[in-house]
C-alpha cells in the first residue's frame, strides 16, 4: 500500500520506518530541510516510561500566558477535567502501558539498525528535595507497582550512590524514586540516523515541502496539496505534532492537541567527575537533567503561549539554577545553548494513535513531553493499525474515539489487540 506520512519528527520518522518494515511504499513530507528540526531537536533526552504524567501532578509547572484564544480555553477546560485522582490513575496507567511497550520496541529497533545516539541504559532518578514530595510519591508508586514497572525508593545516601555528582548537594536531598530500566539518548541523533535507515529501505523523504491542505472525495483522503503540487496515496498518517489540528479542522475533525512550550539548555561537560550519569528529574522545578555523551541537557517548563517560539531568559535562569544547584561546576555555562520547542499535548496527556473518523487517515500525534519515550511503540501501533493487523498491546483507549460522543466511538476505534499489557 502507498502511504504518505506528514511530518518528519521522531514520531513521523519512526512511523515511516515501521510502515516500510511492514512492506508499504512510504513517502514523508515535511516543510523543514531535514528530519527532527523542531520539537525533536533538543528535548530533555530521557526515555522514561515510568515518569509519564507530570502535567497532572499537584504542583505541575504550567505557565499560562494571559493572551487567550478559543482553542487554548477549550483545551484548558478539558485538561482541568483530567486533574482528578481517578483520571490521573486512568491516564497514567495507559501512558505507562504504551511507554513500556515503546521501550521494548526501541530495544528491538536499536538492535536492527545499530544507530548510535549517545544512548545510556542507567535509569531515571526522580529527586525529592522535601519530605512532602517523598510522601506524595505514593500514588506514583501505586501506579508503577500495578503496571509491573521496576522501581527503587531511595534515601539521601541511595540517591548519591547512583548519582555521585549529587554529593555536593547532599543537604538539599530528601530522597528519590529510581526507575532502573529507563534510558537516555539524543532524540535528534536517533531520528536523523533512523531517517537514513528508512531511506535505505525505500522511504522517500520530501523535505522543504510545505503542506497546504488535505484533499477529500467520497469520504476519503485522495491527496495532499503542497508547495510542490499534489501527492496521492492509499493512506495518510498525520504526525505534525502541534500543527496537526490545523490540517484537519476543515474536515470537521477537532483534534484536542495544543502546543505546550518547553525550554532546554545544552551544556558542555567540563568536570565529568561531578556530572550526572543518567537522568535526574528535579521534582521541585519539574526539570530533567540528562547526560548525553560529553553534554548535559537540561529541559523542562510547560508554557501555554500558543505557537510563540521566542526565548525567555527567565526560563533559562531556572534551568541554569536547577543544574548548578545540584551539579555545580559540572558544565560550562558560558558555552550553553538555549532552545525552545512546542510539545503537542492532549488534555489527558495520552497521545492520539490510530484511526481517525476518515477511513484512510491515521493519527500519530499529541505525545506532549513523551514523544521520545513513546515514539517507537506508537509507530508500531500505528503501522499495525494501517496494515490491518492486531496491535501487540491494547490500543483501543489510545485512539481519537475517546474524544467522540459515546454513541460514535466505534467509528474511529482501534482494532482490538492480540494481547494486552
Amino acid at each position: 500500500m502507498k502511504v504518505i506520512v506528514l511530518g518528519s519528527g521522531v514520531i513521523g520518522t519512526t512511523s515511516a520506518y515501521e510502515l516500510a518494515r511492514q512492506g508499504h511504499e512510504v513517502t514523508v513530507i515535511d516543510r523543514q530541510p531535514a528530519a527532527a528540526l523542531e520539537t525533536s531537536f533538543a528535548n530533555a533526552g530521557e526515555i522514561s516510561p515510568g515518569y509519564s504524567a507530570w502535567m497532572f501532578m499537584e504542583h505541575a509547572p504550567l505557565i499560562i500566558q494571559p493572551k487567550m484564544d478559543a482553542a487554548k480555553l477549550r483545551w484548558m477546560l478539558q485538561m482541568l477535567g483530567n486533574c482528578t485522582t481517578a483520571a490521573y490513575q486512568v491516564n497514567k496507567a495507559r501512558m505507562v502501558r504504551l511507554a513500556e511497550y515503546s521501550r521494548d520496541c526501541l530495544t528491538t529497533l536499536r538492535q536492527e539498525t545499530g544507530i548510535a545516539f549517545d544512548e545510556r541504559q542507567q535509569g531515571t532518578l526522580q529527586l525529592f528535595r522535601t519530605q512532602k514530595q517523598v510522601d506524595g510519591a505514593a500514588k506514583d508508586i501505586a501506579v508503577l507497582r500495578e503496571g509491573g514497572v521496576p522501581f527503587e525508593v531511595l534515601d539521601r545516601d541511595g540517591c548519591i550512590a547512583v548519582e555521585p555528582g549529587l554529593a555536593g548537594a547532599r543537604e538539599k536531598i530528601a530522597g528519590g524514586l529510581r526507575l532502573p530500566k529507563d534510558e537516555t539518548g539524543d532524540c535528534f541523533k536517533f531520528t536523523q540516523g533512523l531517517a537514513v535507515r528508512a531511506a535505505e529501505m525505500g522511504v522517500t523523504f520530501r523535505h522543504g515541502v510545505s503542506i497546504q491542505r488535505l484533499i477529500t472525495e467520497g469520504g476519503r483522503i485522495t491527496g495532499v496539496a503542497t508547495s510542490e503540487g499534489t501527492f496521492t496515496a492509499d493512506a495518510f498518517v498525520l504526525a505534525l505534532g502541534s500543527y496537526s489540528p490545523r490540517l484537519v479542522a476543515d474536515l470537521g475533525i477537532r483534534l484536542p492537541v495544543y502546543p505546550v512550550k518547553g525550554y532546554s539548555i545544552t551544556v558542555p561537560v567540563q568536570n565529568a567527575e561531578i556530572a550526572p550519569i543518567s537522568t535526574i528529574m528535579d521534582e521541585t522545578h519539574k526539570i530533567a537533567i540528562t547526560r548525553l555523551g560529553d553534554r548535559i541537557r537540561v529541559g523542562g517548563m510547560a508554557e501555554l503561549a500558543g505557537f510563540d517560539l521566542s526565548l525567555n531568559e527567565k526560563r533559562k535562569r531556572t534551568l541554569v539554577h536547577s543544574v548548578e544547584d545540584l551539579f555545580g561546576g559540572a558544565g560550562n555555562q558560558a558555552e550553553a545553548t538555549f532552545w525552545a520547542g512546542l510539545r503537542p499535548m492532549t488534555p489527558d496527556g495520552t497521545p492520539i494513535v490510530g484511526r481517525s473518523p476518515i477511513a484512510n487517515l491515521f493519527l500519530n500525534t499529541g505525545h506532549g513531553t513523551l514523544g521520545w519515550t513513546m515514539a517507537a511503540g506508537s509507530a508500531r501501533v500505528l503501522a499495525d493499525t494501517v496494515s490491518g493487523r492486531p496491535t501487540e498491546i491494547d490500543a483501543r483507549d489510545l485512539g481519537f474515539s475517546r474524544y467522540l460522543p459515546e454513541g460514535r466511538r466505534g467509528t474511529a476505534g482501534a482494532r482490538p489487540a492480540a494481547a494486552t499489557a
